[in-house]
């Protein structure tokens, strides 16, 4: 087999993703990279319907692009009161650069009259991981949830907030980042993914 890189770019300049991930898989082999450590990156439109299209399409660009193993994720929260939104639509559902603060109060707003036992709601990601000679694979993590009637907690980021996880009996921002990596959708893949490249370690490629 050849199937895991000694170098792997993750297509995100966010470097927590990437000390994230390097915890996760520190007893491989594998170096993770970053786009700040490359050049000429593409700049990838997020148009896809799903989150998997998303993802692959991130990930199939950057490879291209680099000549590297690339690793590219999308996520966002689905509400079913609300038909599924903010779903890939997540990161800008409440506008273009808005703040935590604002997108969290955007979903309470739109939610007003919405009674608890309706207030069901799971948080998505999806991990696409592309070769360059055109290998892939994809890694899918969920977490249900519901949503609060106020933001709670001070920990975490963007919908955090206002998610309770049922388990926990609290917000995703009222738990710790170890505790919360456990069990959160994006947690959930990246331990596939890590899954993934344990299994295929014997025979590294360049």
């Amino acid at each position: 087999m050849k199937d895991v890189p000694t170098k792997i770019l993750l297509a995100t300049r966010n470097l927590g993703k990437v000390r994230e991930i390097q915890a996760l898989v520190q007893d491989l082999p594998t170096e993770f990279l970053s786009l700040d450590d490359v050049a000429d990156s593409p700049v990838v439109e997020e148009d896809g319907m799903t989150f998997e299209e998303n993802a692959l399409k991130k990930a199939r660009m950057t490879a291209e692009a680099t000549g590297l193993a690339t690793l590219a994720d999308d996520s966002g929260l689905c509400i079913d009161a609300l038909d599924g939104r903010p779903g890939v639509l997540s990161a800008r559902y409440a506008g273009e650069d808005s703040s935590d603060q604002v997108k969290c109060h955007h979903i309470l707003q739109e939610m007003v009259g919405i009674p608890e036992d309706a207030r069901t709601a799971r948080f998505v990601c999806v991990l696409a991981l592309v070769f360059p000679d055109g290998r892939e694979a994809v890694f899918r993590g969920v977490c249900e949830g519901t949503i609060t009637f106020e933001p709670r907690g001070k920990w975490g980021f963007g919908y955090d907030p206002i998610f309770w996880y049922e388990e926990a009996g609290a917000t995703f921002a009222e738990i710790d980042r170890d505790a919360k990596n456990q069990v959160s959708h994006r947690g959930k893949a990246l331990q596939e993914f890590a899954a993934y490249l344990r299994n295929h370690q014997k025979s590294p490629i360049t």
